[in-house]
């Protein structure tokens, strides 16, 4: 593996929290001068599992709890959005239940929570969300092949069935590309994409079947960039990282992992990591010069402990080398420059790029 450490060009802070950070986001705000961080914790010693908020200041560096909310299980999937004068925490839990917590978005301070109940979504507890940018409506995907749209209310959440698969099939990663489509990922590295306006099922899938060895992969996360709702980026096992193009359906672009340097397209792709690759986002610090035909460059955190960038043809970009798995990151849609991580040794780290 051939990578370009890029470390020394960044500062990097570490947080110790003393318990595990299931999931990491940033808290769209209003505020230039306010800045939150959205923090799922377990804490195995109390068996507490909750949501926090804690603000971040650069200068001097701080990091401090503002306020929480408690769950009633460990969180499972994590979603933050802005819509009007609110920030939007939603979170689904290993139990199954569903809650959309309120904030200030000035403030960050948390104001009121909705929920849906345990069982009323899925069967089994293993699920996944989407929150829709700048709006309240939240797709959940789960392990037992169903899919459901919920909206929030201004006192409940309404949700309805989409689509219900009777388990032959499994979701678990989801991702809105517009107000009526989104794509989800499951087993066997399958792709598929829903439109709202034609139900009854998917509209287009992509079967994992282009590599033997990801024939029993999974995918982790997915990303839509929205100036390019046609490309579908998903990463999973074997340090996988590629991109479903719409115009070509069947025909997968490599970025790293598993198949790298084989087939049309990918030649010379080097990969960054060699594990599981649980999280996958679009980086859109790096300002590319690329065709509408090349992938524009993304963001992963692994197993492995590698938080690094990778841009189609291109040598990967070392970011973070941890001794311990970095399990979630996000990036801050209002300065790309600061990067959040969740590690798995109890401890938040923010990454400044310069």
């Amino acid at each position: 593996m051939a990578v370009t450490a890029n470390s020394e060009t960044s500062q990097i802070h570490r947080f110790p929290q003393y318990k595990y950070i299931d999931a990491v986001r940033w808290l769209p705000v209003l505020s230039a001068f306010n800045r939150f961080a959205v923090l799922a914790t377990s804490d195995s010693d109390s068996d507490v599992s909750s949501i926090e908020i804690h603000s971040f200041k650069p200068n001097p560096i701080s990091f401090d709890f503002h306020s929480s909310w408690t769950s009633p299980s460990p969180i499972s999937s994590l979603k933050a959005s802005q819509f009007l004068q609110k920030s939007i925490i939603a979170a689904s839990t290993s139990s199954g239940s569903l809650h959309f917590l309120f904030a200030d978005s000035t403030d960050g301070m948390l104001e009121s929570e909705v929920s849906v109940p345990e069982n009323e979504l899925h069967s089994v507890a293993k699920s996944c969300i989407d929150l829709m940018d700048g709006g309240v409506e939240c797709v959940t995907v789960g392990d037992d092949g169903k899919v459901n749209l919920v909206t929030a209310g201004d006192s409940n959440l309404n949700y309805r069935r989409l689509f219900d698969s009777e388990g032959l099939v499994s979701y678990t990663a989801v991702k809105w590309a517009s107000p009526v489509e989104f794509a989800t990922g499951g087993y066997g590295f399958g792709l598929q994409w829903w439109d709202q306006r034609k139900p009854g099922g998917p509209v287009s899938q992509f079967k994992g079947n282009w590599d033997t060895k990801l024939t029993s992969g999974i995918v982790h996360s997915i990303d839509i960039h929205p100036s390019r709702k046609h490309t579908c980026l998903a990463g999973g096992s074997l340090g996988t990282v590629l991109a479903w193009d719409l115009r070509w359906q069947q025909q997968p672009i490599i970025l790293s992992g598993a198949g790298a340097g084989n087939g049309a397209g990918n030649t010379g792709v080097q990969s960054v990591s060699d594990s599981e690759v649980w999280e996958i986002q679009y980086d859109r610090c790096i300002k590319s010069n690329t065709s509408s035909t090349r992938i524009l460059p993304a963001m992963l955190c692994s197993e492995d402990g590698i938080l690094g960038v990778i841009e189609q043809g291109e040598e990967p970009i070392e970011l973070l080398a941890e001794p311990c798995a970095i399990n979630s990151f996000d990036i801050d849609r209002h300065n790309p420059l600061d990067v959040i991580c969740s590690l798995e040794w109890e401890s938040v780290a923010i990454l400044t790029r310069q």
